[in-house]
């Protein structure tokens, strides 16, 4: 197909161009996913009783490919890492064991780079799975195991640019990861402990005493300290409220902004002279401190507040936060 000429781009039809690839790629992914078969379920098995790692590794865009398998496997559970074949050739082979499993992809099934590398693992005993389009390549016969992800047509359409078939071969790779994934149990704390910089990672592990205030931080009266003396509190401690404890710091109540506006309509209170029991909202909302961040985020939103005070088993307050705090955190 000859390029776009500028003078004729905007008789071009791009979006139909566009369409022709998600059908050719759909039609790829459809004639792999039914060849899914026993292969597929000893590559899983192989994987699965690996005592190392899987050594993901592919040259040009299979090596892009091989990457992101590799990438996708160490996030679900499956401890792995993309080793260049170029690089292994020259030294990076030291860093496969032979408690590892070698993931070899090349859609040819001849790359010289990785089939030089065969030898050297067959020497060392590892077990090497291969993805190829060609059942007949190299690779795919001398490989332990092979997966076949051969495509009837590239989306390209001079049949040269890999298309189809890296697709087909990235969600191979996803099909290994997931069905690793569920075979192992592996859960979304799991996959959280792997991604803490994450926007999940964060929501899973973030616990309240991660972000709340404590000690001198929190803002606290006696119940006979009267309204403005709560004032001057909630404004040393800028967090929009105060908590009201006895002696012990157990909670009695919660006086917040709302609660002030409230008491300035009301014409009969004195802020100087009424106590702040008489104002305060009794058994107010609060978290525990072993609770996960988001729990507060979504007890704030579900309740309209922007406030909780933090309370232990005995009742007594040990933290405070806001909704700024959980913004900070990027909690929410």
């Amino acid at each position: 197909m000859p390029p776009v000429q500028a003078a004729t781009a905007d008789a071009f039809d791009f979006a139909a161009s566009g369409r022709r690839v998600f059908a050719i790629e759909r039609q790829a992914l459809a004639a792999v996913a039914a060849r899914l078969d026993g292969a597929f379920s000893a590559a899983c098995r192989a994987m699965l009783a690996c005592r190392g790692r899987v050594v993901c590794t592919g040259m040009g865009k299979s090596g892009h490919v091989a990457r992101k398998i590799a990438a996708t496997l160490a996030s679900t559970g499956t401890p792995a890492f993309y080793m260049h074949p170029g690089e292994a050739a020259h030294g990076d082979l030291g860093m496969v064991t032979d408690a590892d499993v070698v993931l070899a992809l090349s859609y040819s099934g001849e790359s010289d780079e990785i089939l030089l590398l065969l030898p050297a693992l067959r020497r060392q005993g590892n077990v090497v799975l291969a993805m190829t389009g060609r059942e007949s390549s190299t690779l795919a016969r001398e490989a332990d195991i092979h997966i076949d992800v051969g495509v009837p047509e590239e989306a390209c359409p001079l049949q040269l640019a890999p298309t189809s078939s890296t697709t087909a071969s990235l969600a191979m790779g996803d099909a290994l990861a997931v069905a690793l994934l569920e075979a192992r149990g592996f859960t979304a704390d799991d996959f959280a402990r792997s991604h803490p910089a994450g926007a999940l990672g964060r929501r899973l592990l973030l616990h309240i005493t991660d972000v709340m205030h404590v000690g001198d931080d929190v803002p606290k009266v006696g119940p006979a300290a009267s309204i403005s003396e709560a004032l001057v509190e909630m404004s040393r401690k800028r967090l929009g409220m105060t908590a009201v404890v006895d002696a012990e710091q157990h909670l009695l109540g919660l006086y917040t902004d709302g609660d002030l506006r409230r008491s300035l309509d009301d014409a009969r209170i004195d802020l100087r002279q009424t106590r702040i029991d008489a104002v305060m909202t009794r058994a107010p909302r609060t978290i525990d401190a072993d609770a996960l961040a988001v729990e507060a985020a979504q007890l704030m939103e579900a309740h309209k507040i922007n406030a909780l005070l933090v309370t232990n088993r005995a009742g007594q307050v040990v933290g405070a936060l806001n909704i700024h705090d959980l913004l900070r955190a990027r909690v929410v």
